[in-house]
């Protein structure tokens, strides 16, 4: 299941993000969506869990839950491709 965590504090990191997701289950990938040119993360990460029971689950556990000292918001992706690489 592809996860889209916005409102992401920018001195979280994608190890951080990842551990947090490990609590539900297997995280195969992380992705923080960041300019190409200056490298700044815009607040946004994409997550990618292979069980869509436990994505549902973190999703369910974690929209609207302080991470790194700001509440993110957990979806499920609209888009079935995983993001990779720079952004803008």
């Amino acid at each position: 299941m592809n996860i889209v965590v916005d409102s992401i504090s920018s001195s979280a990191t994608e190890d951080q993000l990842r551990q947090l997701f490990e609590r539900y289950g297997v995280v195969e990938s992380v992705s923080f969506v960041r300019d190409k040119h200056s490298g700044i993360g815009n607040g946004q990460a994409y997550v990618l869990m292979p069980s869509d029971d436990e994505g549902q689950q973190a999703i369910a556990q974690l929209n609207g839950t302080e991470f790194e000292g700001q509440p993110i918001q957990v979806r499920q992706s609209e888009s079935a491709d995983f993001p990779t690489g720079d952004f803008w």
